[in-house]
């Protein structure tokens, strides 16, 4: 599709122009999109309303029909992320390292934007928000394809974001674009000229289609599979309110636990209290014949250990040891989020050391995964690559470098032979 061309070209131009702009206008221009999510608040709410309507009539599932509302508290949230981003320290231009290769000959690796980030993401509408702010922070151009069933709420926030910036500066024209149909997005995917990320939010589905679909970097997880290990030196009144909050505070997102692991030592004690407060939230429990034994439970199967159920069902487990624990995350897991609850700090570094996953907890909940809560402003997405960025991504994911040389005349032909200069190799920074 030429159309499809043409808004990753103007994305390109976009970018370029990004990259050099000061700092006080890219915050000037987040504040200007703080203020228009607020003047536009009952468009919003009145588009999302509509989507609400036709996801409930499509019988959208209950997870999903959770992460696409979007009201009033969910627009204070999003202005709370944006103030905070306006807050955080300039990703770009900062010098990582700085070296002299010879006198007067300097290295400079300097950080820079990535470019032009196409996203891709299902349901929710308040990661549209995420996603521009913090791609206009760090100086990155978006093209972004929200799911179908938050439609309208996608194009109201999209034009409410784009009135921001225009009204902060002209320059950031097409520095956030919106596409609407999937045709769309497969033509975007061929374009690795143009395009330089694409980070895709949703199912297992949609993310594994897009990495076969593309030359483009894909950067993103394809499940949030998160374990908390109760160990048998744990303080089970922390453990029952720790696990609680990792499955019921908001089960329908990737950081939210699936899977409870416990030691054999505690499990007695432990699960009759524990199932008992899962009881009064209505969580179904899958247990191995071991927890079924102690408490009520529906059988667990091989595949409910690899389930993202991303509702109020939960598997549980008892295991014999922390080796045991570590084991099945590793196999089972996403190497997305996993928690241990133990007040043994030897065994707690053990945990963190060998769990192979973004982000490994101790003593808390695995709903602190976040960018928002990390203190990165907000998240692009959540990344279980272990290349450029790992974990809640946020304004440090969205810069790459540069090296910039600096010398006087300096010719490499003065460097050849066994008479030619050396190189002094000293680190300066």
């Amino acid at each position: 599709m030429d159309e499809v061309r043409k808004v990753a070209e103007k994305a390109k131009l976009a970018s370029l122009r990004l990259q050099s702009m000061s700092t006080q206008l890219r915050n000037s221009a987040l504040n200007e999109v703080s203020f228009s999510l607020k003047r536009n608040e009952v468009a919003i709410i009145e588009a999302n309303k509509v989507d609400l309507r036709n996801a409930e009539k499509d019988n959208l599932a209950m997870p999903l029909l959770k992460r696409l509302k979007y009201d009033h508290l969910k627009i204070e949230e999003s202005v709370a992320q944006i103030e905070s981003l306006i807050h955080q320290e300039d990703p770009i231009g900062k010098t990582i390292s700085e070296m002299e290769l010879d006198d007067g000959l300097v290295l400079d690796k300097v950080t820079t934007p990535i470019g032009v980030v196409a996203v891709v993401f299902e349901s929710r509408p308040d990661a549209l928000v995420q996603i521009s702010t913090l791609c206009l922070k760090s100086g990155n151009a978006a093209i972004l394809k929200g799911g179908s069933e938050a439609k309208e709420t996608n194009s109201a926030l999209a034009r409410a974001i784009v009135e921001g910036t225009m009204k902060a500066d002209a320059g950031f024209k097409d520095a956030v674009q919106l596409m609407s149909t999937r045709e769309e997005v497969r033509e975007l995917l061929d374009q690795d000229d143009l395009v330089d990320l694409v980070i895709p939010r949703g199912s297992n589905q949609l993310v594994r289609s897009i990495q076969e679909s593309t030359r483009i970097p894909v950067l993103g997880h394809s499940a949030g599979v998160c374990h908390t290990y109760v160990d048998g030196e744990a303080d089970l009144e922390m453990a029952v309110k720790v696990a609680f909050d990792a499955k019921c505070q908001y089960p329908a997102v990737c950081n939210a636990m699936e899977t409870l692991l416990v030691h054999e030592d505690v499990a007695k004690t432990f699960l009759p209290r524990m199932a008992k407060k899962y009881a009064e939230a209505n969580v179904e429990i899958r247990g191995d014949q071991r927890s079924r034994e102690l408490i009520q439970a529906n059988e667990a199967t091989e595949d409910d250990w690899y389930a993202e159920y991303n509702d109020l069902i939960l598997s549980i487990k008892i295991v014999s040891s922390l080796e045991e624990a570590v084991e099945h995350i590793n196999k089972y897991g996403s190497h997305h989020t996993d928690a241990i609850i133990t007040g043994n700090i030897e065994k707690a570094k053990r945990f963190m050391d060998t769990v192979d996953s973004a982000s490994v907890l101790w003593n808390c909940s695995t709903r602190f995964a976040d960018g928002f809560r990390y203190g990165l402003g907000a998240e692009v997405g959540i990344s279980t690559n272990k290349t450029h960025a790992r974990g809640p991504v946020g304004l440090e994911g969205l810069v790459i470098y540069k090296y910039r040389l600096s010398g006087k005349g300096h010719v490499v032909a003065d460097y050849a032979g066994d008479d030619g200069k050396h190189f002094t190799h000293r680190k300066i920074k």
